[in-house]
């Protein structure tokens, strides 16, 4: 049912000291819409809004995330849930 339990996105990033700053990766991550997580596991979410996401949008998004990423040399996960 929609907007009850909306989905969120959790990401972990893993720096590099040889990658891009921490704050320009934020900066790129917010601009997918994800918010900084402070005192969890993960680092950062995005809710998707009251919608309910398909495992094809969580793997599209996790394309996205990857080609705002590519080259600052970072590594991520995702977890995709109904909170």
């Amino acid at each position: 049912m929609r907007g009850l339990n909306p989905m969120k996105t959790y990401l972990k990033v893993t720096f590099s000291s040889e990658g891009a700053k921490p704050s320009e990766v934020i900066n790129r991550l917010r601009s997918l819409g994800f918010k900084p997580v402070i005192g969890g596991e993960q680092d950062m979410v995005y809710e998707w809004g009251g919608e309910n996401a398909t495992a094809e949008d969580s793997i599209w998004f996790a394309d996205k995330i990857q080609a705002t990423l590519e080259g600052f040399k970072v590594m991520f996960q995702i977890e995709t849930l109904n909170d």
